[in-house]
């Protein structure tokens, strides 16, 4: 706004920055890094594109301490925000299968158990566990244990309990 005033109304500087309160160092101030800017926009288009996975951290480290550029990181950082690189999502890494298996089919009870874990919290704040043995044909419950901490002598003892009852799969299956 002091700008215009001066050109427009042909006021002095000394009297539009007092009116709009700032120095008159500011008011003369001319950005003279628009190349160097441009040359660091450069660097990081290139870093993050060579390297996806490298966030603001890893290409200020690899300029300065690798390449050995004097620049400041605040600089850096104001012009990775300017490309917008601060808001990049990381891809999710998934598990490629090759072929997908089939979902086994139960044809009758005792063939196949499901083995899970839940949990959940009561009001006080304190989490349960539970441990649920199901089997997959009727989806009966065969054993539902709770408890604040379910050890593996508790899970074993649970499932010999569930064998001892309705004897051994019918197949060999490992119990998921």
């Amino acid at each position: 706004m002091a700008k215009e005033v001066v050109a427009q109304r042909g006021v002095t500087i000394r009297l539009a920055c007092q009116i709009f309160t700032v120095s008159p160092s500011c008011f003369r101030y001319v950005a003279k890094t628009d190349e160097e800017n441009r040359r660091i926009a450069d660097w990081l288009l290139r870093l993050t594109d060579n390297n996806r996975n490298w966030g603001f951290g890893l290409c200020f480290l690899y300029l300065r301490n690798i390449k050995g550029f004097p620049w400041n990181h605040k600089r850096v950082y104001r012009v990775y925000r300017e490309l917008e690189l601060n808001l990049r999502i990381k891809p999710r890494k998934r598990m490629v299968r090759q072929k997908p298996e089939a979902l086994h089919v139960p044809q009758a009870i005792n063939m196949v158990w499901s083995m899970d874990f839940m949990h959940d919290q009561l009001d006080d704040g304190r989490s349960i566990r539970l441990l649920n043995v199901i089997d997959d044909f009727n989806r009966e419950a065969l054993a539902i244990e709770i408890d604040f901490s379910l050890p593996s002598e508790r899970v074993i003892r649970v499932l010999d309990q569930v064998i001892a009852w309705r004897g051994v799969c019918q197949q060999s299956c490992p119990l998921f």
